[in-house]
């Protein structure tokens, strides 16, 4: 199993098979728009551009598990994020990360890279995955590791 074994629906409801990011190293981030951590949406832009070239991708989950800090609709979301952040990564659609309706492509990144004490929930919005280019997940980055504090594993994954 890897990342690519699954789907997702974008913002726009199509369905994709994330098997189009082979070879990519992909950071994938549960977000929300009414969150403390949802200025970091700025901050993912940046290492997004940064690195859009080399073989990089941001992948943004939206989800309202937590404080309901996402009640919007899909169109809510994409226009908030490009208003507000200029946000041109991939977003999909709202999905669950924690419990029995939690999207598959979660329940797999938190069972790969398991949280504190080997926690396998998603303890907040703006948890991170990093994924290499082979589909592995190597790393889990808490609500509090800004985007910027990971460039540099980013940067050495695309050495």
């Amino acid at each position: 199993m890897s990342v690519y074994d699954y789907k997702a629906n974008t913002l726009k409801g199509q369905e994709e098979s994330l098997s189009k990011y082979k070879g990519k190293v992909l950071l994938v981030v549960n977000t929300a728009s009414k969150c403390g951590f949802t200025p970091q949406y700025k901050g993912l832009q940046e290492v997004y551009d940064k690195f859009k070239d080399r073989g990089f991708e941001v992948l943004g989950f939206p989800s309202n598990q937590f404080a309901g800090q996402e009640p919007g609709e899909s169109e809510d979301i994409a226009e908030f994020c490009e208003i507000n952040y200029g946000v041109t990564f991939p977003m999909y659609e709202k999905i669950n990360v924690n419990g029995s309706e939690a999207h598959p492509l979660f329940k797999y990144l938190s069972k790969e890279a398991p949280g504190v004490l080997g926690s396998k929930s998603v303890k907040w919005n703006f948890t991170k995955f990093l994924v290499d280019q082979e589909g592995r997940v190597l790393k889990r980055f808490s609500p509090q590791t800004t985007p910027d504090q990971i460039e540099a594993d980013i940067a050495k994954l695309l050495d």
